[in-house]
């Protein structure tokens, strides 16, 4: 049975995200906390927590300075941000720091089981409109031929493997990419794999990011 921390400062928000995990995990255990103080304090008493779904906006969050006391302190917690946050630096700093993922509060509840889903089982969420969103980094000035992986990186993928990318960059789990591609979710774990290792980066966020302006179907063509 799972066990979650809802963390957020207004009741009717935690009450609404209760009634999305519950509709996906009926018998998961859920408690709440209100504030970063309440947060850490309840992460003290249940070691045994899955998942934390942080607030950004809590009262005592300072910023991610909230994020980064709740890492030092529980690193071996899970911690995923559920935010009203637009800002693409901003969210992509919050992996940078820790958090298993990034969660819109705008975000249908599909979505929201979706991506409990994919950060319990392991892997590092975060939404597919989100990477592609006009930031403020030079990423955004970035012309369509000129991605940040280079054209002979791309070259030694498989197609088999530029279409799991290009479903990552959409940004579906491993589940449905198996179910898209008629394949297993064993095979498309091995896949992910093996673009981590050929792109030379350490998660699917980093590859994700990465290939935000490609022209998969220049390489699909080949």
């Amino acid at each position: 049975m799972y066990k979650f921390l809802v963390a957020d400062d207004h009741p009717l928000f935690r009450d609404a995200l209760i009634a999305v995990i519950r509709g996906r995990f009926e018998e998961c255990d859920i408690l709440q906390s209100e504030d970063i103080e309440r947060t850490l304090d309840v992460a003290e008493k249940n070691p045994d927590l899955d998942l934390i779904l942080l607030d950004l906006n809590m009262p005592g969050m300072a910023g991610l300075k909230g994020l980064l006391e709740l890492r030092n302190q529980h690193p071996t917690i899970p911690v995923a941000i559920i935010s009203a946050e637009t800002n693409k630096q901003i969210i992509l700093q919050t992996i940078a720091y820790g958090a298993v993922g990034f969660i819109a509060k705008s975000a249908p509840r599909e979505k929201m089981r979706e991506a409990f889903e994919q950060i319990l089982d392991g892997h590092v969420y975060l939404p597919a409109d989100i990477i592609r969103a006009e930031g403020e980094s030079e990423n955004s000035h970035r012309r369509k031929e000129d991605p940040q992986f280079s054209s002979e990186m791309l070259h030694t993928l498989t197609r088999r493997q530029l279409l799991v990318l290009k479903s990552m960059a959409q940004g579906a789990a491993n589940k449905q990419i198996a179910y898209d591609l008629n394949i297993s979710e064993t095979t498309v774990k091995s896949h992910v794999s093996a673009i981590l290792k050929k792109l030379g980066v350490h998660n699917r966020i980093q590859a994700v990011v990465g290939v935000t302006n490609i022209d998969f179907d220049r390489y699909l063509k080949r």
